[in-house]
């Protein structure tokens, strides 16, 4: 297949797997916040976690976009995964090292045993990086959107059934370990994408270090943007709000996982392949990122407008103290996939270094508005310092971007927004019409009707012909 089939037919394979995972993991997260109603519990779960992500980027040192990035060294696909996956090993044993020791230093009770617990499944989850970077090397995602499913099921059941039998922390824990291990079996054990070997070329491990030492900042940094709010939130505010700011994120981050992950996924690969033509690839970007605004604010403005009726009639109203925060993390899950997309462009071009300086910016803005906001406003005032942090990269990544690609800022994003704004005010009204029943159903559902028709009503009428070739594009290279 050439390169818009296969991405195309990615797309599809992640769309289809992570709508299946979206809904399971839905349900999984509502149930948990109605089995285990004690956002403490929730709170140190997210604070390990977020140790964890803040520190693991070492475990990888950036690798992975110089395993992707499409240079002499990586030519010879086989033995440039056996470098990596050398040099991944010796990374992720200093990595849990030091994360181990930590932990056994400075930490006690539930926060310990789940920052040990998570150190050694997300360490062991390491080592599966090599074949999942060959299949993206490849724009083929069929096999990993089939693990994605696998693993979904593999989480959502063990951990329900171990909340339902009375269990609370292990209940978010212990389906880290069931992934893992299905993991490892899918990729190296059945039908294996690649056997693992130890391998040392000086050449090739020169280049893997690098690169991913111009890219491991900027690794560093972005993992720094999305968990250092959660490390703010737990020693500020505590683990009971950082319990519902935590809660309030992952509800938030649900409609950009039906169609922005899975997209993201592929972009990289493609991006990577269309390096040298700019005609092409500006075309790519620019469809990739259009469509990630279009459908990132369909999905986010109907929750938002939704957000009280979703919260009662889902986690239930002991939740509703996360509603503003909620809201606003909305705003971020709805511009966040652009960042994303941002930053695979500069790896499939060599530049990774180009983010670093960025997302410094970004961090301090962040910093700054979480000391000022944070103990304010709470868990609002943190939501609010990650949606400005989002505004000032994403202005400055566009910018960046523009020596490698054409494109147009109004045309990507002049109808959306006026789409969202139009069919925002058209919700609320009717929420305010005389004569509403007095029922969550009722009005979620009213709003979300006249929420997706006036929304799609103005986008067919700024943008009928691009649509149409969109549509045309996607239906003529789909190949499932």
């Amino acid at each position: 297949m050439n390169l818009l089939k296969r991405s195309v037919t990615s797309v599809g394979w992640n769309v289809g797997a992570n709508s299946i995972k979206l809904a399971a993991f839905f349900v999984r997260t509502t149930l948990l916040l109605r089995w285990i109603p004690e956002p403490a519990i929730f709170g140190t779960y997210a604070a390990a976690s977020a140790w964890i992500g803040v520190t693991i980027i070492l475990s990888s040192f950036g690798m992975q976009g110089a395993f992707l990035h499409r240079a002499p060294e990586t030519e010879d696909e086989d033995e440039a995964a056996a470098v990596h996956f050398t040099l991944k090993l010796v990374f992720t044993l200093v990595w849990a090292v030091l994360f181990i020791g930590g932990a056994l230093l400075f930490t006690d009770g539930a926060l310990r045993f789940a920052m040990l617990f998570l150190a050694v499944t997300q360490g062991l989850g390491q080592l599966a990086q090599t074949p999942r970077l060959i299949l993206i090397r490849r724009v083929v995602h069929r096999r990993l959107s089939i693990l994605e499913l696998v693993n979904a099921f593999l989480n959502v059941g063990l951990s329900l059934f171990l909340a339902y039998r009375g269990h609370k922390l292990t209940a978010l824990l212990y389906p880290a370990a069931a992934t893992t291990i299905s993991t490892l079996l899918f990729l190296y054990v059945w039908r294996p994408v690649w056997r693992p070997r130890l391998s040392w070329s000086r050449s090739v491990v020169r280049y893997f270090l690098d690169f991913g030492r111009k890219n491991v900042v900027a690794a560093g940094l972005l993992r720094a943007l999305n968990d250092v709010d959660d490390l703010f939130t737990n020693a500020a505010l505590g683990e009971v709000a950082l319990g519902f700011y935590s809660r309030a994120y992952r509800y938030a981050t649900y409609p950009r996982q039906i169609l922005a992950m899975p997209i993201n996924m592929v972009a990289g690969g493609t991006y990577a392949e269309l390096k040298g033509d700019r005609l092409r690839l500006s075309k790519a970007f620019f469809r990739v990122n259009s469509f990630l605004v279009r459908s990132g604010f369909l999905l986010a403005g109907a929750l938002a407008l939704i957000a009280p009726e979703f919260i009662r009639l889902g986690p239930g109203s002991a939740w509703l103290p996360m509603l503003d925060a909620f809201r606003l993390m909305l705003v971020f899950a709805m511009l966040d996939p652009i960042k994303l997309t941002l930053g695979h462009l500069f790896v499939a071009v060599g530049q990774p270094q180009r983010v670093v300086w960025i997302r410094a910016i970004q961090l301090i803005v962040l910093l700054v508005g979480l000391f000022l906001l944070g103990p304010r406003l709470g868990i609002v005032g943190v939501a609010l310092a990650v949606d400005i942090m989002l505004f000032v990269g994403i202005g400055l990544l566009l910018w960046q971007a523009r020596p490698f690609v054409d494109f147009s800022g109004l045309k990507m994003f002049l109808a959306p927004v006026a789409a969202l704004i139009i069919a925002l005010l058209g919700g609320w009204a009717l929420v305010l019409a005389p004569g509403m029943p007095d029922s969550d159903w009722v009005t979620a559902v009213a709003k979300l009707v006249v929420f997706s028709l006036l929304y799609s009503v103005i986008l067919v009428i700024f943008e009928r012909q691009s649509i149409k070739e969109t549509l045309e594009s996607i239906i003529q290279n789909a190949r499932f």
